[in-house]
């Protein structure tokens, strides 16, 4: 998909902020700098529309932004960081689950984990929980470019079995660095719109 615009429309700490839009939104979560922000700017073309850190935990918020006036992707942050105190934690908790479990909008979620490692505990709850919740999720193994063909291709075993998936469950292999994968995650993305 070609984005010609892209902008920050809403930044939402309470369930209040939520935007009123029928726009279909599509969710980025994952652990704490698994490369959610790297991916959405990867995907829509621009190198700093979500800003991207590397210190872990700085998401603090729910980010909407709005492409081309039609669909809008959504980053959540990201969860499994121990330095983000838990008063912190406890605060994101209920507007995230708020939002994924009760967001009419949400036509998807895009649930990211890092190729290099085996899914954490963390991970494991979280693709359970959107199994449960019937959210149609596209699980994306970030950081590619840092293993070998022979090694990325053990370790998208590893993460299968890791989160309990089902043969036709959907894992895609992608690298902000590259963009390797971007065109197969589109793809996944517009078979949910």
């Amino acid at each position: 998909m070609k984005i010609k615009q892209a902008s920050l429309e809403a930044a939402a700490y309470i369930v209040s902020d939520f935007p009123n839009w029928d726009y279909p939104e599509f969710s980025f979560i994952g652990r704490s700098n698994v490369g959610k922000s790297s991916l959405l700017n990867k995907l829509i073309g621009r190198k700093n529309l979500a800003r991207t850190s590397s210190t872990p935990g700085k998401t603090r918020g729910i980010y909407f932004y709005l492409l081309n006036e039609r669909i809008c992707f959504v980053d959540l942050p990201g969860y499994g960081y121990a330095k983000v105190s838990k008063k912190e934690r406890e605060r994101w908790a209920p507007i995230i689950e708020d939002y994924l479990g009760a967001r009419v909008n949400l036509r998807g979620c895009l649930h990211l984990i890092d190729c290099r490692h085996e899914p954490t505990e963390s991970d494991q709850l979280m693709s359970d929980w959107l199994r449960a919740h019937t959210i149609p999720t596209i699980t994306i193994a970030t950081k590619a470019d840092k293993l070998s063909r022979g090694a990325l291709n053990k370790q998208l075993t590893v993460i299968r079995k890791g989160l309990n998936f089902f043969e036709d469950d959907l894992l895609l292999p992608f690298s902000a660095k590259t963009g390797s994968g971007r065109d197969e995650v589109w793809k996944a993305i517009k078979g949910l719109i």
